[in-house]
């Protein structure tokens, strides 16, 4: 009974330590208040300065520049993180078991290593800093943790079911896209959806590759902002937003993931 009770305890003192400082930016979002932690009374003014033309272009920039850089680097280390899976998993067990230690690798290693080692190399390789840079960072540093997604799910497939699909007389590319796909599509959204959230909470990797162009993500304006003495207070209604899309996002896939096992199970 103790020690059950002392289970529970830590627990929602986990969850406080972990949800009160995103209650805390949601609650003085709806106030006028320059700092954080004084209230001065409930006021959407906040949200409407935010999209007010002109008010704050370069925070919706940044924003904008974000989020079309997560998307593309999703997208792109999606499919390649998808790929790449499926052909770690046809190897051999010891060639296996090495691929996927040297793909962990770059998931253990600091940032800060990462953002270096991709300067260095776009310095070395005469690559002018900027946009695509970023992007390209991005995509290898997200690539990985779609494989880590992925793997489980075709461990878990049938083995027999790609070789049946051909025996029936579908070509690979035809066994691929409606056998293996929608079998390990669930890790491929949930390889997305973290990828999406690395590539828009990253800083130590796009510091390093952004060049001097004048381009800015969030995490180099908040950067830059907080260097300056204090943080915008759009910045608190922006967080606000972002936090509830990506939570609305999560309840809709595990709900569709849930309504999809439910009806899997039905038909067994």
């Amino acid at each position: 009974m103790v020690k059950k009770i002392l289970a529970q305890s830590y627990l929602w003192l986990l969850l406080l330590l972990l949800y009160s400082p995103i209650v805390i930016i949601v609650i003085y979002s709806f106030t006028e208040a320059k700092v954080l932690g004084n209230w001065t009374g409930f006021s959407t003014k906040l949200y409407s300065s935010l999209f007010t033309s002109g008010t704050h272009h370069s925070l919706m920039n940044a924003l904008v520049n974000t989020v079309t850089i997560a998307l593309i680097a999703a997208t792109a280390s999606t499919i390649l993180g998808s790929v790449t899976a499926i052909g770690i998993f046809n190897l051999k067990s010891r060639a296996r078991k090495t691929i996927s230690f040297v793909n962990s690798i770059p998931i253990l290693n600091g940032d800060i290593i990462t953002g270096i080692s991709l300067f260095l190399l776009f310095v070395s390789l005469g690559i002018s800093q900027g946009y695509t840079t970023v992007v390209l960072a991005h995509i290898t540093f997200c690539t990985p943790y779609v494989v880590l997604s992925v793997l489980p799910r075709l461990k878990q497939m049938n083995p027999n079911i790609y070789e049946a699909a051909l025996d029936l007389g579908a070509t690979p590319m035809q066994a691929l896209r409606k056998v293996i796909i929608p079998e390990i599509r669930p890790g491929m959204i949930s390889g997305f959806m973290l990828a999406l959230t690395l590539s828009i909470d990253d800083f130590a990797v796009t510091v390093f590759t952004i060049g001097n162009e004048g381009l800015e993500t969030l995490s180099t304006y908040i950067y830059a902002d907080a260097r300056k003495g204090g943080l915008t207070p759009e910045l608190r209604p922006l967080s606000t937003i972002i936090f509830v899309v990506v939570l609305a996002l999560l309840i809709v896939i595990n709900y569709r993931a849930g309504v999809s096992r439910n009806r899997n199970n039905g038909k067994r």
